[in-house]
C-alpha cells in the first residue's frame, strides 16, 4: 500500500530530433495530429533533413513507407516521429532510414536522411509531429518547451514525469 507512496517520480528528456521551428502540435494542419488522436506532442517544421534521436533507447517500429519511426525510450515512453504530412504516399521516396527495428540508439544517433526539397514538392507539408503514443491514461506528466526554435540533440523538447 505505501510502496508507491514512497516511488521516486522518474524524469524522460526528450530532445529536438530536428533543426528547425518548434510549433504547437494544434498547429500541425493534420486533424489525425492537431486533435491529438494518437496522443500528446509538439511538432518541428525541419530547417534540414537529419533526423537524430531524441532519446536513449529501442527503435520499435519503422514501416515500409520510412515516412516514420516509433521509438521506446528507456523509461518506456513511447514516441512516434512522423515525417511530413501525406508522406505515407511517397512510398519511401526521399527517405534514407540509418536503423533498423530493435536496434539500441542513444540521444544523437542518426535515425534517418530527409530530402526535404523532394517532401516540399510531393507533400502536403514538412511539418514532422513528435508524439508520446503510451499515456492515453495520463499516468505521465508532459511538459512543454517554449522554446520556438530547435536545435537537433540539443533543445529540451519535451519533460515527462512518471
Amino acid at each position: 500500500m505505501f510502496k508507491n507512496l514512497f516511488k521516486k517520480s522518474q524524469e524522460q528528456i526528450i530532445y529536438a530530433p530536428l533543426n528547425g521551428d518548434i510549433i504547437p502540435l494544434e498547429e500541425v494542419p493534420d486533424p489525425v495530429f492537431n486533435q491529438k488522436m494518437m496522443g500528446e506532442g509538439i511538432a518541428i517544421i525541419p530547417s534540414d533533413g537529419k533526423l537524430v534521436s531524441p532519446v536513449n533507447g529501442k527503435v520499435v517500429q519503422i514501416p515500409d513507407t520510412k515516412h516514420a519511426i516509433g521509438l521506446i525510450a528507456d523509461d518506456g515512453t513511447e514516441i512516434l516521429i512522423h515525417v511530413g504530412l501525406e508522406t505515407v504516399a511517397l512510398n519511401g521516396e526521399g527517405f534514407n532510414v540509418k536503423v533498423a527495428t530493435d536496434d539500441a540508439v542513444k540521444a544523437g544517433d542518426a535515425l534517418m536522411d530527409i530530402d526535404l526539397a523532394y517532401i516540399q514538392e510531393h507533400a502536403s507539408s514538412t511539418v514532422t509531429p513528435i508524439i508520446i503514443t503510451n499515456n492515453q491514461d495520463g499516468s505521465k506528466k508532459l511538459s512543454f518547451t517554449d522554446e520556438t526554435k530547435s536545435t537537433a540533440q540539443e533543445t529540451v523538447l519535451i519533460t515527462v514525469t512518471s
